[in-house]
């Protein structure tokens, strides 16, 4: 059943995958928009009416904050909301012109909408070639036998990372390694696609709900998360 009242609902704290939102907006019958912030920042920018809303986007910076991209590509923000340091005494990763060295990735299109492209720390390096998480789990996500996807890398002695991919199936259904992966084929570049599968009842997660993919990576790593690589 839906509820009557709902204009528009916003989603944070987690990056959104495409085919979630568009799910979410078919079963509440609103739109569903996203903003971005962070612990040491509160949010920096909305999707926020009157402007249409945009699928994969976090919106424009709110008033009185300023967002840049870095060289490297990191998220930086600047404004009020930047919290001065940590209870323990430990200074916020601001430079001297007071930008906040965010730890996400990110890019700014013509109109100024800010689109988050992956965590720094959990970007993969496979074989030289930069793999971000979000990417493959945005293309598998819309597997209608996939209720909810991680990818990350693990440690390989030849390409540096494999790109993994922790699949929740949904009820009642059981999508194999081989199914997944020739649907991947169809729709990522061969240095993007997942090379091993596992799968899992739930994906750990943290106080805020958001995926703990170290957890994942630490169960790779020491073995008690075993994988299952695709025939071919």
């Amino acid at each position: 059943m839906r509820p009557r009242a709902l204009r528009w609902v916003l989603s944070a704290g987690a990056p959104l995958a495409d085919a979630l939102c568009r799910r979410a907006e078919a079963r509440l019958g609103c739109e569903v928009r996203q903003g971005y912030g962070l612990t040491e920042a509160s949010f920096s920018t909305i999707d926020a009416p009157p402007a249409p809303r945009t699928i994969g986007s976090v919106g424009r910076p709110v008033a009185g904050v300023e967002v840049r991209i870095a060289a490297d590509g990191e998220v930086e923000v600047r404004g009020p909301h930047v919290m001065a340091g940590y209870l323990d005494g430990t200074p916020a990763p601001v430079d001297a012109g007071g930008w906040l060295r965010t730890g996400d990735l990110g890019r700014l299109d013509d109109d100024g909408r800010l689109w988050i492209v992956d965590r720094k720390k959990d970007l993969i390096i496979r074989g030289g070639n930069n793999v971000y998480p979000a990417e493959v789990e945005d293309v598998l996500a819309t597997h209608p036998d996939v209720a909810e996807v991680a990818v990350v890398g693990r440690p390989d002695d030849y390409f540096g990372e494999e790109i993994v991919a922790v699949v929740v199936a949904r009820a009642g259904h059981a999508p194999t390694a081989d199914e997944l992966a020739a649907f991947a084929r169809a729709r990522l570049p061969a240095v993007k696609q997942p090379r091993e599968l596992a799968f899992v009842d739930a994906l750990p997660l943290g106080p805020s709900g958001k995926v703990l993919k170290r957890a994942l990576r630490q169960q790779l790593a020491d073995g008690t998360l075993p994988t299952t690589k695709p025939s071919s």
